[in-house]
């Protein structure tokens, strides 16, 4: 089951002609993320980053068509595969139903002591992510 994040698209957010500026679905991607942890994971951001971090290692993005101002842009995200230390997720964004882009996302562990480095993910965090991967809520 995927994890939808739902953003209007702000004038913030858009160049000069109104098209959304592509850094700033970085962002958007980025907020889905940071929900997903909290909302599903039931570990916040600001819980996580006491002992580590997430940071991202890869990311691949597909652009289908424009947002614009207005624009309420759904994002559904869902895990594709976990490792000792790595987190592959998938967003598919779409706008009135239409896809607007879509992405491939690497996050990885990293602990909090120097130096820093990867580390597996906490047993109730990994217990979590596995249950999605088994398509069970």
């Amino acid at each position: 089951m995927s994890y939808l994040h739902r953003q209007k698209i702000l004038f913030r957010y858009c160049d000069p002609d109104g098209f959304v500026f592509y850094p700033r679905l970085v962002e958007i991607i980025n907020d889905a993320v940071e929900g997903f942890f909290a909302d599903v994971l039931d570990w916040p951001f600001e819980e996580m980053l006491k002992t580590g971090g997430t940071p991202t290692v890869n990311l691949n993005i597909d652009f289908h068509a424009p947002a614009v101002h207005g624009d309420r842009l759904e994002l559904a995200l869902d895990v594709v595969r976990l490792g000792q230390s790595s987190l592959e997720l998938s967003h598919e964004a779409r706008v009135a139903g239409a896809p607007c882009f879509s992405a491939r996302h690497t996050l990885v562990r990293i602990g909090a002591k120097e130096p820093r480095g990867a580390e597996p993910w906490p047993g109730p965090v990994r217990a979590r992510i596995e249950t999605l991967l088994k398509g069970t809520p």
